[in-house]
């Protein structure tokens, strides 16, 4: 497998420990034992999550950079809140610590002291695979200490590892849920090389990161199940059956090859059913293959701001989420490396990322509007002389009213059965083809990004700026993950 576009796998250690230990060093040595022993175990590249109080979490901070992990520090409060915890010499090695930290994420903006920490605790385990604490085994002598971080942990099937506090002695509880590999991270990596999408790399990624996109990019369009064509196909076959049906027995035809044709219709949407229903190997691999390139296109998008956006943060969706921490920590690591002038900036997102999905909508909705409107007069066409046809057979029988043979047999016999099953064929394509939320969606997406377009043009700081990208890529993620539900839904059932 070449590594020219693979994207490399993280794992995160979290952190939660006491202020006041009793043997400084002898928890130094532990923890980094416990630290070495996490990187020989699972493969990747393990990341250290910790806060930066007082005590276990700076030993642990001291450890994890002397075995050369990189660290991602969480506070619970504002930097100015939070050096209140700590005299003026140890706020400043609080300082000038941080200023090695890769990543630096603050939970609570206001609130209450204790709060702030319990979130802070739990946000921890909520953002690792591991937590590692340094625990005396006793309950929290307040809100957010390690007892209670600990047991949220355990309370959520996390993997834990504790060193006691005391004795140092370590134990591993839930280590059977620990995910040593991603797999679906794993299959992206594994896809051919290949281009597509972007014909260039215009956002100035790390080139591995754009060729990943793009293969990902090329394998979705490439390996695209014709699903609904499929699905459409059998509603198309029963319809045909149906009318050679309602023919037969309307025209009193007796020819031999009609139950034969009804036949074979009727087995080829059988044999297309059970094609469908054993493909769903291949529409796994497509939706996972697509999913992630979009999720790289949005994260290529913002590659040339000064700082990793949050794309997805809070984003947990099964089978993506070592893909978005990948993306979201070779950001952080690049987005100081390779400054992008904001001008730069905003004409190539205008000119690649929004002009681009102005495009792709307007095209879509140019493609979806037209069938939904030649389907949509169809039914009311089928629906409003199928109501014809029975009215004048019920006038007809009523008054005994007389009429050719040939009109009984069309008007009162073959249009009465087939007309209502082509109704109801035509408003199942409409159904299949979701074509009525996608002319809808197609609209408001165009407007959305019409608005951020101007509103683009006007940014005069990075700020403001990165507001606007990141409302406008969440917009875009969320249509991706509106379309992930309903083919993942319509095309398991």
């Amino acid at each position: 497998m070449s590594t020219a576009s693979v994207l490399p796998l993280f794992h995160v250690v979290g952190f939660s420990g006491h202020r006041q230990l009793a043997d400084q060093a002898a928890v130094a040595k532990t923890i980094g034992e416990v630290l070495a022993s996490l990187r020989h175990e699972a493969p990747g590249e393990w990341i250290a999550l910790s806060s930066l109080a007082i005590g276990s979490d700076q030993v642990f901070v001291e450890q994890a950079r002397e075995l050369g992990l990189s660290w991602h520090a969480i506070l619970p409060l504002p930097r100015a809140e939070f050096a209140k915890d700590f005299s003026p010499a140890e706020w400043n090695t609080v300082e000038q610590t941080l200023a090695h930290a890769e990543h630096v994420r603050v939970i609570t903006e206001n609130g209450t002291r204790e709060d702030a920490y319990l979130d802070c605790g739990m946000e921890t385990v909520n953002s690792a695979d591991v937590l590692l604490a340094i625990w005396d085994g006793q309950p929290a002598r307040g809100k957010g200490g390690t007892a209670d971080v600990v047991e949220y942990a355990k309370s959520t099937g996390k993997p834990v590892i504790i060193i006691d506090a005391t004795t140092l002695a370590v134990r591993k509880e839930n280590w059977d849920r620990l995910m040593l590999k991603d797999h679906s991270l794993a299959y992206l990596n594994r896809l051919p090389e290949s281009s597509g999408g972007w014909g260039d790399n215009p956002f100035k990624a790390p080139d591995y990161i754009f060729a990943f996109q793009q293969k990902c990019d090329f394998a979705a369009s490439h390996g695209a199940p014709q699903f609904r064509r499929l699905i459409v196909s059998t509603v198309l076959l029963h319809v045909v059956a149906t009318l050679v049906a309602a023919a037969g027995l309307a025209f009193g035809l007796h020819v031999l090859a009609l139950p034969w044709i009804k036949f074979l219709c009727l087995a080829s949407a059988l044999g297309v059913a059970v094609v469908l229903r054993h493909h769903t190997h291949s529409n796994h691999s497509w939706v996972r293959s697509r999913l992630a390139a979009e999720f790289c296109r949005s994260a290529l998008a913002t590659w040339g701001l000064p700082r990793a956006a949050p794309l997805f943060q809070d984003l947990d969706l099964p089978g993506v989420y070592g893909l978005t921490r990948s993306l979201h920590i070779l950001h952080s690591r690049s987005a100081n490396a390779q400054p992008v002038p904001m001008e730069e900036f905003k004409r190539i997102y205008l000119e690649k990322r929004i002009d681009d999905q102005l495009a792709y909508y307007r095209r879509q909705e140019g493609r979806a509007l037209p069938l939904f409107k030649r389907l949509k007069l169809g039914f009311w066409i089928a629906t409003i002389l199928a109501l014809a046809s029975t009215a004048a057979y019920a006038v007809c029988e009523t008054w005994q009213l007389g009429a050719p043979e040939w009109i009984e047999n069309s008007v009162f016999y073959f249009l009465p059965i087939s007309l209502p099953v082509v109704a109801a064929s035509l408003i199942s394509l409409i159904s299949i083809n979701d074509l009525q939320r996608r002319v809808a969606r197609y609209r408001e997406m165009h407007a959305m990004l019409a608005a951020s377009r101007g509103q683009v043009v006007f940014c005069q700081t990075w700020n403001s700026l990165e507001r606007i990208v990141l409302k406008t890529e969440r917009a875009l993620l969320q249509e991706v993950l509106e379309w992930h539900s309903i083919t993942s839904f319509a095309e398991s059932h």
